[in-house]
């Protein structure tokens, strides 16, 4: 727990933070505590680790918790076809829609006291949305049912298996996975034509499942190679049969992405789900992030060694590569749902 987080607990914090000082905290925390709950979109237990957040918000101020789990898209639907009577108060959506977000006009802002320590790409500048913690596109492959683990995109195209992405043009990990494969193969944020080139290759030869790539299909052996974020991965694979799947960054390259925070304009607990979001960019919050396999956005926070040896080795990410233009993928996602229709599902046998 960083030293703000402390204060507040013991109620003893008497200092300013980034402008937000320690009796506005204080207030906010009264506030959150007298709504009693806080209702989250698409942030699942099962999710990066999500379940001891709200666990200890629970334990610590009291809030109860509810969870309805959408993609980023129906997230976003929902915020605003709610406005009346809102059912979610804040959400995490994929870096490329949260300012799809803030131009519908269904986010308020609010930023932590760890304001400062996230990096400037990573963060709306009026306090709309925040990047809480990354993601690597990954394979999971299970070995029961697949006899050559994929190390590479090439790989996965000479293969037998079916390959599981999920809903492309709603989901961010679906269209983070068409642009690693774009990376991989010479593409970029602009230019997505090799990722489309590869999945519409998958969908002719008869192994692009559209089955979402999730615990329970990766469970009842429903999904032979997936293509999910690693922190996903890696918690599912832990928590089905460690030694049932492997898990594998792409080695001729993956994207990094991160997913923001967003906090619903028409909340009906809207100090609940301030809160939410300052223990979540707090040290503690990050190391939960950690715990469930993300990488949390801090970098200064100090991650437990027990943490720490939950993740890949770092070797596995010397082909990864975090998103460099912004503004284009943000386009480019726009156009993706039509051309993928067009150039990819038209192929499906």
């Amino acid at each position: 727990m960083n030293k703000l987080m402390a204060g507040i607990v013991a109620g003893t914090l008497s200092f300013t933070v980034t402008q937000v000082v320690a009796q506005d905290l204080n207030s906010l925390i009264s506030a959150a505590k007298k709504e009693g709950a806080v209702n989250s979109l698409g942030m699942p237990d099962d999710w990066a680790n999500w379940k001891d957040t709200w666990s200890q918000l629970t334990q610590k101020y009291g809030l109860k918790h509810l969870d309805t789990d959408l993609s980023s898209a129906e997230e976003i639907a929902k915020f605003d076809a709610e406005k009346n009577n809102a059912t979610g108060d804040i959400g995490d959506v994929g870096y490329a829609f949260a300012p799809v977000a803030v131009q519908k006009g269904v986010t308020q802002p609010y930023k932590p006291s760890t304001w400062n320590q996230i990096p400037a790409w990573a963060k709306d500048k009026d306090g709309h949305w925040a990047v809480a913690y990354t993601g690597t596109i990954a394979f999971i492959v299970n070995n029961k049912l697949v006899k050559d683990t994929p190390k590479t995109w090439s790989d996965l195209l000479k293969g037998k298996y079916k390959v599981a992405l999920g809903d492309v043009g709603t989901s961010a990990r679906a269209n983070s996975a068409v642009l690693a494969a774009a990376l991989a193969m010479g593409g970029n944020e602009k230019n997505l034509k090799p990722g489309l080139e590869f999945f519409g290759k998958l969908a002719k030869q008869g192994r692009l499942s559209l089955n979402e790539p999730s615990i329970a299909n990766l469970e009842k052996g429903e999904v032979e190679v997936g293509i999910q974020w690693d922190f996903n991965a890696l918690a599912y694979r832990d928590k089905i049969d460690r030694t049932r799947f492997n898990v594998v960054i792409p080695q001729d390259g993956s994207v990094i992405a991160g997913y923001s925070t967003v906090i619903n304009k028409y909340a009906k607990h809207p100090n609940a789900a301030k809160l939410a979001r300052e223990y979540i960019f707090s040290d503690e919050g990050q190391i939960n992030l950690a715990r469930g396999y993300a990488r949390p956005i801090r970098t200064s926070v100090k991650l437990p060694n027990d943490v720490a040896a939950k993740l890949l080795p770092v070797a596995q990410y010397r082909a990864a590569k975090p998103i460099q233009d912004f503004a284009a993928w943000e386009a480019s996602t726009k156009q993706l749902p039509r051309q993928w229709q067009e150039q990819v599902m038209v192929n499906m046998q």
